[in-house]
């Protein structure tokens, strides 16, 4: 892999010249992605005090575990009408991409399941990827704690991942230089990391945490992951009441596994925030548990934290659905339903932990809609709704 530094004028630059070109090959239309993109500010949609949200199902278990998220939505109350959009995962083109888009700086926020992008095609971006990039929901944060009463290897985790979302090697820029031999080029910029680490900082601040570690490979990519981490121990300086420290990626993973409660917030880039957030989540039960959030500066979309389309278990009634509810719980947040978002959070921690309604993937026997059906009957069973 060729590790490159560049810089934000370098990239708007390339983005001007593959723009003005009318006819593009594959390899252009590749490497026309924006890597950095700053929006105008639009306001959230808001009618008549009810929120429009775009709706993005995807592939596998997404369309279901979105009819439940509306379900819920229903008997709780929330003020939400969704826009739902289906992205065809064997669509050439990027039409019904570009329709999502649309849809998402229309309303300001969106919450969304794994889209698939079958195509091997060069030419066809991939769906996750692009939205992020075109977005600039440049930041992606997990927030990974126990459930007491969920079977896991390890109890009492309480980590945030905050990811570099919208560069690395998910840059999507690659091509064959010649016959047999492919080069992948991992784009890492000073302002981006900058963005990140900032963003870092200041969320462990306002949420009172003690110690950030920036997760890195700067041993080997002394340019790339080495731009990073000195970007952190920049803006480390301007935050001494917060501890701050370094690992390499190799080792994080195996102190993830034996020693988990040394991490407080932890900053990455973008691959190694894919791996280290299914590392985690393995450790507290699974996939099906936990939410992640993609921020811009104007933009929101709420989304399962290790985006799994969980094709294989598609249609079953077994796939867990806590991860979509909780993202739901957070988009909720996010646009200032709190009594809403915290009923329906307090239904899912019952179901859950109290309850023990769990889904085979957590060791249980419960069907999906049982976990749904238990989490509508505490929403109605509560003293004090929001109505």
């Amino acid at each position: 892999m060729a590790s490159r530094v560049i810089k934000r004028d370098t990239i708007r630059l390339g983005q001007c010249i593959f723009r003005a070109q009318s006819t593009m090959s594959a390899f252009e239309i590749q490497h026309k992605t924006p890597l950095i993109k700053k929006q105008s500010s639009i306001p959230i949609a808001l009618y008549g005090g009810r929120n429009a949200v775009s709706m993005l199902p995807g592939g596998g278990i997404g369309p279901e575990l979105m009819a439940y998220v509306r379900e819920v939505f229903k008997y709780a109350g929330a003020p939400v009408d969704f826009e739902v959009i289906d992205i065809d995962p064997k669509s050439e083109d990027n039409l019904e991409l570009e329709y999502a888009l649309t849809s998402i700086k229309r309303n300001g926020v969106a919450i969304k399941g794994n889209i698939e992008t079958k195509s091997e095609s060069a030419g066809v971006l991939s769906r996750n990827v692009a939205i992020r990039n075109e977005l600039d929901l440049y930041v992606n944060i997990l927030h990974v704690k126990s459930y007491p009463g969920v079977p896991a290897r390890q109890k009492d985790i309480d980590i945030v991942i905050i990811r570099q979302n919208t560069e690395g090697e998910y840059a999507m820029l690659e091509h064959e230089s010649v016959n047999g031999v492919v080069e992948s080029m991992k784009v890492v910029t000073e302002s981006n990391s900058d963005r990140v680490a900032r963003f870092a900082f200041e969320w462990a601040k306002r949420h009172g945490r003690k110690k950030i570690t920036t997760i890195h490979k700067a041993n080997i990519m002394k340019l790339s992951d080495g731009l990073f981490l000195e970007t952190s121990k920049r803006i480390a300086k301007e935050y001494p009441e917060i501890e701050h420290n370094e690992m390499i990626i190799d080792n994080c993973c195996m102190q993830l596994v034996s020693k988990p409660h040394q991490f407080d917030v932890m900053i990455m880039t973008n691959l190694y925030g894919s791996i280290v957030s299914n590392v985690v989540c393995g450790l507290i039960g699974g996939a099906g548990l936990l939410s992640g959030k993609n921020y811009g500066d104007h933009y929101a979309i709420f989304e399962p934290g290790t985006r799994n389309t969980g094709t294989a278990i598609a249609g079953k009634n077994i796939a867990n659905p806590i991860a979509m509810l909780s993202a739901s719980v957070d988009m909720l947040h996010h646009l200032g339903h709190q009594q809403h978002a915290n009923l329906i959070q307090r239904a899912i921690f019952k179901t859950i932990s109290e309850d023990k309604i769990h889904t085979p993937d957590l060791g249980g026997t419960a069907k999906s809609t049982d976990v749904v059906q238990r989490i509508i009957d505490h929403i109605l069973q509560a003293d004090i709704r929001p109505w």
